[in-house]
């Protein structure tokens, strides 16, 4: 039986994701980033956020979705393996406290090396809601490009 848990619940297209809220930095509007030439595949650019230097990582691009920015986008900040990222989002909907009992393990069938950072699934009122493992989001080679760009940023 897992814990129950308290989620910042997202907008990705048609599906509802979230994020632990002990994981959370920050929810901001999804302006003045700045894209970087030659940026690794799903980094949307760089934002100085109070002075620290954060990637903004499409959560769209790495879940097969195409690109489309609107007016509420929303980043969502979280420190994963010791580094901040930001995850674009189309909307933040709500903070809400998940019991144990309505949340399940995602089904064997649908795991895959894509689906990674699915951590359970959640029924919220009969909402699907996938709860994500912010630490399996980002594959070795993402994390190491990150990396990369922030450490280039900063030299």
């Amino acid at each position: 039986v897992m814990e129950g848990t308290k989620q910042v619940i997202f907008k990705l297209g048609e599906e509802e994701y979230g994020f632990d809220i002990m994981l959370v930095n920050a929810i901001e509007t999804y302006t003045g980033v700045v894209p970087v030439p030659n940026a690794p595949e799903n980094i949307l650019g760089i934002l100085n956020l109070r002075g620290e230097v954060i990637p903004v990582f499409s959560l769209r691009a790495k879940f097969g979705l195409s690109e489309q920015a609107s007016a509420e986008s929303q980043l969502i900040v979280t420190r994963t393996k010791n580094m901040l990222v930001g995850f674009q989002v189309d909307s933040v909907r709500e903070i809400v406290e998940i019991q144990g009992k309505q949340i399940s393990e995602v089904p064997v069938i649908v795991k895959s090396e894509k689906t990674a950072y699915a951590k359970a699934v959640a029924n919220i009122n009969g909402r699907m809601v996938i709860l994500l493992d912010h630490e399996g989001i980002l594959n070795a080679v993402e994390q190491h490009s990150i990396t990369t760009l922030v450490e280039k940023q900063l030299a």
